[in-house]
């Protein structure tokens, strides 16, 4: 009779790896998550570090071995149970040296952190740029359009046309005899910059004038100041840049101010020369600018007619006629400048210039 034996299922057995092969926890190493399935467990179970590694089943073990390996297991599965459950009451995020990160791990959040400086030093870098252009922007339109100017000239026109005359005028300050006006009482002198001693705009002596430049510092010294709407003035010359070059360039000092002429006080210059402002001399090319602020407040005023014009703005070019007509015009009807009480008569500070 034919008999039938059924196959048993032969049983499974794990192998333990050698120790020197185990994973071991370090409080201050940082590890990835890691989900680990276990053969024959009723779930996977996550552990952020695990400590033992399983083989996949095998057959022709002996039972005992079986036994013995399975209470090996059991119990390794029960310590990592526990740590699991101690991870979740004190993460390892908190035991971790942040010196010891995994490098790639490490190197992902120095990418990071460079990528985030880089767009807030371009940011910085953008924002910076479209504040300078606007600033320059504010300049150039500032130097085409005095809106201080323009009201202060209407009060002029309309009720005071006597703060447009000047008390000398001449082509240049080549005609002015300094050491003149140094013997009548005259502590300092100031000038404007723009078609009085430099080209518009530029930031070098005009050449012709340097010689009267330098016969003027040998009368005062070091009294002698620019005071300009351009070079020196905040709005035109916000950092200060083109008042340095200008003053390395002609070895003058250059006033800071806020306020364009022919509005504002003579505070800064008085302060800069240590005298009133009716000890002073101003010299420059605009009736309406220049002399109207300097007789506004005291000074001896000195009008040159412009160096160049090839270089000024169409606007500014109009202007300037509107005002030498004016002025002429009030010169023609007899009309006087204010008194300056150091120069009674102009006549004797006035010279032919030596060629």
């Amino acid at each position: 009779m034919l008999s039938t034996t059924a196959a048993a299922q032969l049983p499974s057995c794990w192998y333990l790896i050698p120790s020197h092969l185990n994973v071991h926890h370090h409080a201050q190493q940082k590890r990835k998550l890691t989900t680990l399935s276990l053969a024959n467990a009723d779930s996977r179970i996550p552990l952020r570090n695990f400590y033992g590694l399983s083989l996949p089943q095998t057959h022709n073990c002996s039972k005992g071995k079986e036994s013995n390996n399975r209470a090996r297991y059991n119990s390794n599965l029960n310590q990592n149970h526990r740590h699991l459950l101690f991870l979740q009451f004190f993460p390892d995020s908190d035991t971790e040296d942040s010196n010891n990160q995994n490098p790639r791990t490490r190197n992902h959040c120095q990418h990071q952190v460079d990528e985030q400086r880089e767009f807030k030093e371009n940011k910085e870098a953008r924002l910076l740029f479209s504040n300078m252009w606007w600033v320059d922007v504010k300049a150039a339109l500032g130097q085409r359009i005095n809106l201080e100017g323009i009201l202060c000239s209407t009060m002029v026109i309309l009720k005071d046309p006597k703060l447009a005359m000047p008390h000398i005028s001449v082509p240049d300050i080549r005609y002015v005899d300094w050491a003149e006006l140094r013997r009548k009482g005259f502590k300092g002198v100031v000038f404007d910059k723009d078609n009085t001693i430099t080209a518009p705009y530029s930031l070098k002596s005009w050449p012709p004038l340097e010689s009267s430049l330098e016969c003027c510092k040998s009368e005062f010294g070091h009294d002698i100041a620019v005071f300009s709407n351009s070079a020196g003035l905040h709005e035109y010359d916000h950092d200060g840049s083109k008042a340095r070059m200008l003053e390395g360039a002609i070895g003058i000092k250059v006033i800071r101010h806020r306020v364009k002429k022919p509005a504002g006080t003579a505070e800064e210059i008085e302060k800069h020369f240590g005298c009133e402002a009716s000890q002073l001399i101003m010299v420059g090319d605009r009736p309406f600018t220049d002399i109207v602020y300097g007789n506004r407040n005291g000074f001896l005023t000195i009008l040159t007619e412009p160096l160049s014009l090839a270089e000024e703005p169409f606007i500014v070019k109009q202007v300037r006629k509107l005002e030498t007509s004016f002025v002429s015009f009030w010169s023609r009807r007899g009309l006087d400048p204010l008194s300056q009480k150091l120069l009674s008569d102009p006549k004797p500070c006035v010279k032919e210039p030596y060629h």
